[in-house]
């Protein structure tokens, strides 16, 4: 789970020594004591200063407060507890509001001096509304701890699970799901793991992943991401071009390549990958194999199974003529075909398999379609900036690299899109995709959609955030 964390009153005293420099100071000026013991907040009216003398002696001493902060009870030691459980730690406070000389050093410090761990410091303005709901989106923070009503709630008004930390400023709302001890939290994160962890969605990868570079950057992408999957098998689809290597043979370099990227990653494959088709429905091929005997046992174990397919959707289409009744227990998820622009499909998943794909949509599964041509294809990156991202950090990022460099089909390339990552980020964020539902279009002979009113409906990608994709997927793979 990713938690976020603001530091003032979350885990450092921030309101106990602002109040107390208030009543020292309150006594040099008129010394007419706390006016309010209510107050919105204490620097709104608990005291009988102007307006001027208020700001004037916070702007001036602000800064050396927050150098005297102490930490909350025990809230060093249970942050590093979450760590070690797994989770990952983003401090994200509202401190690039104008009130500091160098707030990101000043944070930093203090975190080091308490021994704070974090994954990740994010410094937002306070004053800004939305700015922490904006970081929290973008870093797919799960959960935020944060002691501002109004913070608080406009995290939840956009989908974000919060905990208030209860302070004697914020309690005229009554809906804040509120903590108190930083013991109380560390418990209610662990019940809520136990919970989430039944919530991972079930996922079958069918991948070709011999076929070029972009299935090696998908495959360790979605293994990066169990926190999200519950990853029950992957099947190797199957591919081929014009250099000598059958289908066959493609089907057994792909598995070598699953299982090799799979120990890089420590991800258990016993049992896990399996060889699929070795020819196409177009080529009235239907025999049964280990991938689609796999997909229907998994569809029906399983209240509802996630097909993320990033090849020809061969597998997935002997699977439902094999055994119809799946479709009502799984959802596709394909790479495949181009957006409606273009007047044919004639790319390289869909191409292959005509058939499979007319199989795949006239079986009325739950389907969402991401087009190669007009939307994945923006998934553009270079080799230099892969390099500045993964180059160094682990075995199989230098090897990402290398494949992409070169990826024994195309030849030596300095820029690629990195087609397949699309599938995998559109099932950890959908909120970095555009999309819309349609009526399941007819396919004509020459690869053409022949558009339809009254069909079942599908889901078909129109865009999709190129800069959230890549700066989630760098984060993981570059991540030991």
């Amino acid at each position: 789970m990713r938690i976020g964390i603001d530091i003032d009153n979350c885990i450092s005293n921030f309101d106990d020594i602002l109040l107390k420099e208030y009543l020292k100071h309150d006594k040099e000026l008129r010394n007419a004591g706390i006016i309010n013991e209510n107050p919105e907040y204490l620097r709104k009216g608990m005291f009988d200063w102007t307006d001027e003398e208020e700001n004037s002696f916070y702007s001036a001493n602000v800064e050396n407060f927050v150098k005297r902060l102490k930490p909350i009870e025990d809230s060093s030691y249970y942050i590093k507890k979450l760590k070690n459980d797994g989770h990952e730690i983003y401090i994200i406070t509202g401190r690039d509001n104008g009130e500091y000389i160098n707030p990101h050093e000043l944070t930093k410090e203090w975190l080091n001096k308490y021994d704070i761990v974090y994954d990740k410091l994010i410094i937002t303005n306070v004053y800004v509304k939305h700015a922490k709901t904006e970081v929290c989106l973008e870093n797919n923070i799960d959960l935020m701890i944060e002691d501002s009503t109004r913070i608080s709630l406009d995290l939840i008004n956009n989908g974000i699970k919060v905990y208030t930390m209860n302070t004697r400023y914020n309690q005229k709302e009554q809906t804040l799901d509120r903590v108190s001890k930083w013991k109380e939290i560390y418990e209610r994160i662990s019940k809520l793991n136990k919970k989430e962890d039944n919530k991972k969605v079930n996922v079958i990868l069918d991948t070709d992943i011999y076929n070029e570079c972009d299935d090696q950057f998908a495959i360790s992408y979605l293994l990066k991401s169990q926190d999200k999957f519950n990853i029950e098998a992957i099947t190797v689809a199957p591919y081929h071009h014009d250099n000598n290597i059958s289908i066959e043979e493609g089907i057994d370099k792909s598995y070598d390549e699953i299982i090799k990227i799979c120990d890089w990653l420590n991800f258990n494959w016993t049992n896990k990958v399996f060889k699929g088709s070795t020819d196409y429905i177009t080529n009235d091929y239907n025999e049964e194999n280990d991938a689609v005997n796999k997909i229907i046992e998994l569809a029906n174990k399983n209240n509802k199974t996630y097909i993320l397919a990033i090849g020809a959707i061969t597998n997935v289409a002997i699977a439902i003529k094999q055994e119809p009744k799946i479709v009502d227990k799984i959802e596709v998820i394909w790479l495949g075909g181009n957006s409606f622009l273009n007047k044919n499909n004639k790319e390289f998943n869909f191409k292959q398999d005509i058939q499979a794909v007319r199989t795949v949509f006239e079986s009325k599964v739950k389907l969402t379609i991401i087009p190669c041509k007009n939307v994945a294809s923006n998934l553009r990156t270079s080799i230099y900036e892969l390099e500045h991202f993964l180059k160094g950090k682990s075995e199989l990022c230098d090897y990402l690299c290398q494949r992409f460099y070169n990826d024994g089909v195309h030849g030596i390339q300095e820029r690629r899109v990195i087609w397949d990552i699309s599938v995998i980020a559109y099932m950890i964020n959908k909120q970095w995709f555009e999309t819309e539902k349609i009526s399941c279009p007819n396919i004509n002979d020459n690869t053409s959609y022949e558009l339809t009113e009254n069909n079942y409906k599908i889901t078909v990608v129109n865009y999709l955030n190129v800069d959230k994709i890549y700066k989630d997927l760098f984060e993981k793979l570059g991540k030991n």
